[in-house]
């Protein structure tokens, strides 16, 4: 279900009912609820994708690099530092699962650093009109659960497994060697992402729930709407 689509459907037969019918609370009722829906819709929008003569939007792709530094530190330092490295180490064995180590790992640290980036991008100003950090709390968990996700799927591909199972059985100092490693084929990973890449994984992550954005911004432009008319 489009939440975003509906609410700006029903904001516009308001505003429809309300012309039609000479209803004038109902029509500030509605043009209040479109015009907040829609600007929630065009900022999320803006989020993603470049807008002409719209300075800061497009700021995921804008803030490319940004993001793709982001997530190399948080692989390394979250889920493949030295430490936890040696922790798997202590039990090594062939055909090492890595999915109990990287389920444990606390990732509200990573999304905190997602919100900052947006926070201190073009877009942070507009973010703040919305509610700001406390607008884009319900993705938390989801963002959390995706992340954990992927990294397992790479833990558990062919490649990363042929790497790990070399290193853990040729050397001695496994430790670095395998840290070493597992940062040159992340950072090799990285290399390629492209812009459109890293926005379609994070729009697929939050865009479903900042649609609760464009619903609350109808409800209350709608409630000042109906203040205005009153009054």
């Amino acid at each position: 279900m489009n939440k975003s689509l509906i609410t700006n459907l029903l904001a516009l037969a308001l505003v429809l009912v309300g012309f039609l019918f000479e209803q004038a609370i109902v029509l500030s009722v509605g043009l209040f609820a479109l015009s907040g829906a829609v600007t929630n819709w065009l900022a999320i929008h803006m989020l993603f994708e470049k807008v002409p003569f719209l300075y800061g939007s497009g700021v995921i792709t804008l803030k490319f690099a940004s993001f793709k530094v982001a997530i190399r530190n948080l692989v390394m330092t979250e889920f493949f530092a030295e430490e936890k490295i040696d922790q798997v180490m202590a039990l090594a064995k062939p055909n090492i699962d890595l999915e109990p180590v990287i389920s444990e790992v606390n990732l509200s640290p990573a999304y905190d650093s997602l919100i900052e980036v947006i926070e201190n991008s073009q877009f942070g100003g507009m973010l703040s009109m919305f509610g700001g950090r406390d607008a884009l709390e319900p993705m938390r968990e989801p963002f959390i659960e995706k992340m954990k996700a992927a990294v397992i799927d790479i833990s558990k591909s062919d490649e990363f497994k042929t790497i790990l199972d070399e290193k853990l059985f040729a050397n001695s100092h496994l430790g670095g060697s395998l840290h070493s490693t597992v940062e040159r084929l992340v950072d090799e990973r990285l290399n390629e992402l492209t812009p459109t890449m890293v926005k379609d994984i994070i729009q697929t992550m939050i865009k479903e729930h900042l649609g609760w954005l464009v619903i609350w911004g109808g409800v209350f432009g709608g409630l000042f709407g109906l203040i205005a008319a009153l009054v």
